[in-house]
């Protein structure tokens, strides 16, 4: 649907219990720009983006997550601190608090859909508070023809409202605010919270559920691109770690950055219509494609402008280190077009291991991508977070645990069926630290890491010589074009190579005392894929 074309249909919100409201509704991105400006609520900064603060909450609150527990849910779900059970009757009240609230307002209503895949489209309602986070949802979902919409039915519903406070004491939440999804109403209800990934997220985590249960579709939290002669690479990975700067490749395709499907057809297809970057040090050199991306249509996010400027201090982390753009996936020039590839042939999954242990490029076993997969393995950095002073290991399993609904085990199952059908190849990536750990070494140069993944797709790394790690057991290639040989393996960058063999064994350990609660879920394969330690 272009940008600027005024829409003229208008709808009604009674059937979700919103009465009265004056209803913006399809505005265009140029629109809702415009009036987020004229309420104050928004700065343009020098690229002609749309800088806005998300309020007190700049990024998720997992712990304030939740899904409704009823006769859909109770048996499928994976119960516990990720997946936190709630009431269908304190549901069905916060509900008509929500809605009566909402009633009589402003508000912006927008008709989305998510799955590029015409055959696991899904239909996607929003109901916003601001025309910011309404802009946001034009980003980052799909965006229906004029055509589609004069008969547009929803499938769920998403309804986002920042100012509306939860009483715990009476609406079962933890706190003031809360994300919940309800699997039978088909809603996504955020309260509390303008951080616009609630949104986002709400939908992935719906999505992690309805593909694997009703659609024998793998949901993965990764990145993945095309290549000239057709073939998919797929990138997992934690925040941080890369997964959207690696897949901005200019030799190759973008099929999206972080939300896709592996169906049964063999074919990757994105969930989304846009791009969610991190921008924390972004630079024009490092990462050309997203620094072009931040122009008028873009939504810059709890961003610091250069003193008497309004141009973006990319590297003030003062608000919060978790500084975002979005962006439609058009504002990258190199699109795979239809959002779906074929034909997967490279798996990468990446870490950013702080304690330089990890090699920058090993290759897996299925076994071992089935356990790193269940894993999901990165380190936080000393700095990051208040108590945090030396590297911690961060364990997400199916690189996703906030957004996955059901137990890893099941994921990982699918892969590793779809790995070995398809013949896949998968390699770990350390994008983290070589030469020591954090604040003794320093982080594997990003010019490498492209060439490690580059030599990894073109299959120049198919015939040479490979040793294995003597803790993880992972298979290291002993050279590699345009990458110096001396630093594939990591022990050899050390200088204490005895304080290496002692780092490399405590984090096997850790790696182990992960997976403990998952062994009993776990096959001898699996289980053969972890370290020796």
């Amino acid at each position: 649907m272009n940008n600027n074309t005024p829409f003229t249909k208008s709808i009604s919100l009674t059937n979700l219990g919103i009465e009265n409201a004056k209803i913006h509704y399809q505005l265009s991105a140029s629109t809702l720009h415009e009036m987020t400006l004229a309420l104050g609520q928004g700065i343009e900064n020098s690229t002609g983006a749309l800088a806005i603060n998300t309020g007190t909450f700049t990024g998720r609150s997992p712990e304030d997550r939740f899904i409704v527990k009823d006769s859909v849910t109770e048996n499928e779900v994976w119960w516990g601190k990720v997946n936190i059970p709630f009431e269908p009757a304190k549901f069905d009240a916060l509900y008509k608090k929500v809605t009566a609230y909402l009633s009589n307002k402003e508000i912006f209503a927008r008709d989305s859909y998510v799955c590029a895949d015409p055959n696991y489209r899904l239909n996607v309602r929003v109901v916003t508070e601001t025309p910011w986070a309404n802009l946001f949802c034009y980003n980052m979902f799909l965006r229906p023809e004029e055509s589609e919409l004069e008969n547009f039915t929803p499938e769920w519903t998403v309804i986002c409202v920042p100012s509306f406070m939860a009483d715990p004491a009476v609406d079962g939440t933890r706190q003031a605010n809360f994300a919940i999804l309800n699997f039978s109403k088909k809603v996504a209800l955020i309260g509390g919270t303008g951080y616009t990934g609630e949104m986002k997220k709400g939908i992935f985590s719906a999505l992690n559920f309805i593909l694997p249960v009703d659609k024998n579709t793998l949901p993965m939290h990764c990145s993945a691109n095309v290549g000239d002669n057709g073939d998919t690479a797929i990138f997992f990975g934690l925040s941080g770690t890369g997964k959207t700067t690696l897949s901005a490749d200019p030799k190759r395709k973008l099929i999206g950055d972080d939300e896709h499907g592996w169906t049964s057809e063999n074919t990757v297809f994105n969930f989304e219509g846009g791009c969610y970057a991190k921008v924390v040090n972004l630079s024009e050199e490092n990462e050309p494609d997203i620094f072009r991306a931040v122009r008028k249509g873009a939504i810059l996010e709890n961003v610091v402008f250069k003193k008497g400027t309004n141009e973006v201090d990319y590297e003030d982390v003062s608000i919060t280190p978790n500084t975002r753009v979005s962006y439609p996936i058009e504002h990258i020039d190199n699109i795979q077009p239809g959002s779906i590839g074929k034909n997967p042939k490279n798996i990468f999954f990446l870490t950013a291991d702080s304690f330089g242990i990890l090699p920058p490029i090993s290759r897996l076993t299925p076994g071992q991508a089935a356990y790193h997969f269940i894993s999901g393995y990165t380190a936080k950095v000393a700095g990051t977070e208040a108590g945090v002073t030396e590297p911690q290991p961060n364990f997400s399993a199916c690189f996703g645990a906030p957004f996955m609904p059901l137990h890893p085990t099941r994921y990982a199952e699918m892969l590793s069926k779809k790995i070995q059908e398809a013949d896949v190849k998968v390699w770990l990536i350390n994008t983290g630290w070589t030469g020591g750990a954090y604040g003794t070494g320093s982080r594997m140069k990003l010019k490498y890491t492209r060439e490690m993944i580059t030599a990894a797709l073109n299959g120049q790394l198919d015939a040479v010589h490979y040793k294995n790690h003597v803790v993880f057991g992972i298979a290291i290639p002993q050279s590699c074009p345009n990458v110096p040989s001396e630093i594939l393996n990591p022990r050899n960058t050390w200088d204490d190579k005895e304080l290496y063999d002692k780092k490399a064994i405590e984090l096997g350990q850790k790696f182990n005392a992960n997976f403990a609660k998952f062994e009993e879920f776990a096959n001898d394969e699996i289980m053969a894929g972890a370290p020796n330690a």
